[in-house]
């Protein structure tokens, strides 16, 4: 099971989610197509986080931005 997955939230929300699950973020960032690109570090907190967030998982083809580096 993949441990990414492309969420109609924003970055905000998702972490917040995150934190309350106790599941650890590997990598976040936005989706140019908008919401939120999230992949966490075990496949247990991303199976966690799709139960979780079912209603708002983005199947298919999303537009990312080419070379996104967070904010330091």
């Amino acid at each position: 099971m993949s441990r990414a997955m492309n969420l109609s939230l924003p970055q905000a929300d998702v972490r917040r989610l995150c934190l309350a699950q106790g599941v650890s973020i590997s990598a976040i960032e936005p989706l140019l197509s908008g919401g939120t690109r999230l992949v966490c570090t075990a496949s247990t907190g991303a199976e966690e986080m799709r139960l979780r967030l079912r209603g708002h998982l983005i199947e298919g083809e999303v537009k990312r931005f080419r070379f996104y580096r967070p904010p330091s």
